[in-house]
């Protein structure tokens, strides 16, 4: 008797994604230096080529988003002043309040009205310039959004925000985990997007497929003082060409067929849409929000694991799936079909 293999398809995140064997030679002849000392071949590399893309001045190498992240917000925030930022963000969810423990700063929360936010939502939390009231020193915007189903952010608004945020007389950074996603789906280069931010985190640990790493870019002299941040933080990296390899092929090689995820995305999405009452918010990359008609989101994860297929509880009542490098179309139409059978079963129990 043939016994059919096991289905396995991990869809919880897309930082799960391995290095590929093409990139783990990339990384294992990778020339390297002391990036701390003088300066990593293969780290300077790759800090030029995200510089270029993003049309920045400058870009240094991290060894993660969250770091990145941390590193922008002491580098263009003040103690005791706050953040402007969405409340289903990223930074203000997820990293552990590291703005509040190393940066001492507050977030202001926004909440948008449509599915991301925008210039209209940030103008009408902003407090009044008055002796008493916490001041604004740094809006934030996440581009995709993770938490509102990775929608983008589009250069309209981007524009809008920009303009907000120089009338206030404060920076943009932008954190684009996902900015590829948005460039790829859009067909808008990556420069034109961050043409708008002062600073700018990009992921190469996501979509990309590197084991590990994120940039924060901008201007010459913004970066020089980053790099002390950086150091300060511990992410001052040795022989750090060994990892930067492994980002630089993934945007080498791997930013282009980031719209085959996209695609799976949608294919996923069509899938379980609708089933028992069922709703997707229709993805725009590669990030798939299933709205469930009750809270039993943690029940739906559970039922798909039995499956073979793993899922994220966002909240009680939305479970994410994520498409990305490790996982075929045909396996994510497979998955999907097993999804809406879960689904199927337990909102039907």
């Amino acid at each position: 008797m043939t016994v059919a293999p096991r289905f396995s398809v991990d869809l919880r995140t897309d930082t799960i994604t391995r290095p590929s064997a093409d990139m783990r030679v990339a990384m294992a002849q990778a020339e390297v230096g002391d990036d701390v000392v003088d300066g990593d071949p293969s780290t300077k590399r790759l800090e030029r080529t995200v510089a270029t893309l993003l049309g920045k001045e400058s870009a240094l190498f991290f060894p993660s988003g969250t770091m990145a992240n941390l590193a922008a917000l002491l580098l263009l925030t003040k103690p005791g002043t706050e953040v402007l930022i969405d409340a289903d963000s990223h930074i203000a969810n997820w990293d552990l309040a590291g703005s509040a423990a190393f940066a001492g700063v507050g977030m202001r929360l926004v909440r948008p009205l449509e599915s991301v936010m925008t210039a209209s939502d940030v103008r009408n939390v902003m407090r009044p310039d008055d002796a008493y009231g916490t001041r604004a020193s740094l809006l934030c915007v996440e581009n995709t959004h993770n938490g509102a189903g990775g929608l983008i952010t589009s250069l309209h608004e981007l524009n809008a925000l920009q303009a907000l945020a120089r009338d206030a007389a404060i920076p943009l950074h932008m954190d684009g985990a996902r900015l590829w996603n948005a460039s790829i789906a859009t067909g808008i280069p990556l420069h034109q997007f961050c043409q708008y931010a002062d600073t700018v985190m990009v992921a190469f640990s996501k979509g990309l497929g590197a084991p590990v790493g994120a940039a924060l870019a901008g201007g010459a002299h913004h970066m020089r003082m980053a790099d002390d941040i950086r150091k300060r933080l511990g992410g001052g990296m040795h022989q750090s060409g060994i990892v930067a390899a492994g980002a630089l092929y993934g945007v080498e090689n791997n930013l282009q067929r980031l719209g085959d995820d996209h695609a799976a995305a949608r294919v996923f999405a069509t899938a379980v849409d609708g089933v028992r009452g069922a709703r997707v918010v229709p993805p725009e990359t590669n990030i798939v929000m299933i709205d469930l008609p009750r809270p039993v989101a943690e029940d739906v994860v559970r039922e798909a694991q039995t499956a073979g297929v793993g899922l994220s509880a966002w909240t009680p009542s939305r479970v994410r799936a994520v498409t990305h490098l490790d996982v075929s179309m045909h396996e994510v139409a497979e998955a999907g079909q097993r999804v809406a059978a879960a689904i199927e079963d337990v909102i039907g129990r």
